[in-house]
C-alpha cells in the first residue's frame, strides 16, 4: 500500500500564514482500478494566488496548487510508467488519477531542462506573463513596458519577452540582488523600491515620456504612483496584488480615477487559464525555445524537502525568493 502525505488548512490565515495555519496528514491509498495511474510528486509550486484562493477552502481541505509527477503505476494506456506529467493535485506527495487534469510534459522538452521549469517559466506564471504582455497589453516594439516584482516568476519573463519585442523596459524590485539579475536580464532601468527616496521620481526619470504599458504584479500604493505617469491609451494589465493580500486593515486608497478617466486607459484584469488548446500549446512551446536558445533566463528558489512546503510559501509571500519559489520533494 502507498501512503500520501498531504498539507492541510488546518486554519483560515489572518495575516500573513504561520506554521499553526497548517496540518500535515498521511493517508492510506487504495488500489489502482482499470483507467487510473498513481502518481508520484516531484516538484510543488507555491504562488501568491493560493494565499487568496484558500479563501475558498474549509478547514481540514488539502491546499491546492499544481506539481511535476511521474506515473509509478499506471492501469492507464495513455499514460504508461515513468510519464512526466504537471497537474493540480495539490500539496500531496502521491495521488491517484483516471488521466483528467493530467497534461504531459511537452515533446520537445530537452533533458538539459530542469523538470520544475514546467511550474516556472515554461508553465504557469511563464504563461501568465506571455499573455499579459502580448494579448492584454498587445505589445508593441519601440513602446515602454514597466513590471514591478520583476524579479519574481512572472514579472522577470515579461521583461524579456518585452525586450525580445523590442521594448524599453523598466522593471523595479525589492532588494540590490534581485536588481542586478533584472540587469543581467536586459532591463533597461532596474531599481530597488524599498530603498527610493520618491518612487515617483525614480519613475518619471526612467522614462520622462510616460509608459505605454504596465503589467502589474504589486497593486496597493505603487499603482497609485504609476497611473498618472500612464501614456495616453496606455494598457494595464493587473496580473496580481500582492502588496494587499495579507492585509488585515482596510484596502489601501484604490487607483486615481481622473488619469484613468482621461488617459482612457484599459485595465484588464485576467486569469491565464482562459487560453486554451492550440494557442496555449503554441506560448509553451515559444517559452521552450526562448529558455533552449537562451533568449529567456531563468532563477529558481528551491527548498528542499516536502516537510518545508509551509515555510516555501510563507517566504515567498514575504519576498524571500529569487525568480520562481519551488519545492523539491
Amino acid at each position: 500500500m502507498v501512503h500520501a502525505k498531504s498539507w492541510t488548512l488546518k486554519k483560515h490565515f489572518e495575516g500573513y500564514p504561520t506554521n499553526s495555519n497548517f496540518e500535515l496528514k498521511t493517508v492510506e491509498l487504495p488500489p489502482l482500478k482499470n483507467g487510473e495511474v498513481l502518481l508520484e510528486a516531484l516538484f510543488f509550486t507555491v504562488d501568491p494566488y493560493m494565499r487568496i484562493m484558500a479563501k475558498s477552502l474549509k478547514e481540514g481541505d488539502a491546499m491546492m496548487g499544481e506539481q511535476v509527477a511521474r506515473v509509478v503505476e499506471s492501469k492507464n494506456s495513455a499514460f504508461p510508467m515513468g510519464t512526466i506529467v504537471v497537474a493540480p493535485l495539490g500539496w500531496t506527495t502521491h495521488s491517484i488519477s483516471d488521466g483528467e487534469n493530467l497534461e504531459k510534459l511537452l515533446a520537445e522538452w530537452p533533458d538539459t531542462l530542469p523538470l520544475s521549469l514546467a511550474l516556472g517559466t515554461i508553465g504557469m506564471p511563464g504563461l501568465t506573463a506571455y499573455f499579459g504582455l502580448l494579448e492584454i497589453c498587445g505589445v508593441k516594439g519601440g513602446e515602454t513596458v514597466l513590471v514591478n516584482a520583476a524579479a519574481g516568476a512572472v514579472g522577470s519573463v515579461v521583461g524579456q519577452i518585452a525586450k525580445l519585442k523590442g521594448c524599453k523596459v523598466v522593471g523595479s524590485a525589492g532588494s540590490e540582488e534581485k536588481v542586478a539579475h533584472l540587469q543581467k536580464y536586459g532591463f533597461d532601468v532596474a531599481f530597488n523600491y524599498k530603498t527610493v527616496e520618491s518612487l515617483e521620481e525614480v519613475l518619471r526619470k526612467a522614462s520622462p515620456e510616460g509608459y505605454d504599458c504596465y503589467f502589474d504584479n504589486v497593486g496597493g500604493e505603487f499603482s497609485n504612483v504609476v497611473i498618472p505617469q500612464m501614456k495616453k491609451f496606455g494598457r494595464i494589465a493587473i496580473c496580481g496584488a500582492i502588496s494587499t493580500y495579507n492585509r488585515t486593515g482596510p484596502p489601501p486608497p484604490g487607483p486615481p480615477a481622473e488619469p484613468i478617466i482621461f488617459k482612457e486607459l484599459c485595465l484588464q484584469g485576467f486569469v491565464v487559464y482562459r487560453w486554451k488548446g492550440e494557442v496555449r500549446q503554441k506560448a509553451l512551446k515559444d517559452l521552450l525555445t526562448w529558455v533552449s536558445e537562451g533568449k529567456i533566463h531563468y532563477h529558481e528558489h528551491i527548498t528542499e524537502g516536502f516537510e518545508n512546503m509551509p515555510a516555501a510559501f510563507i517566504g515567498m509571500l514575504k519576498g524571500e525568493n529569487l525568480g520562481k519559489a519551488i519545492v523539491k520533494a
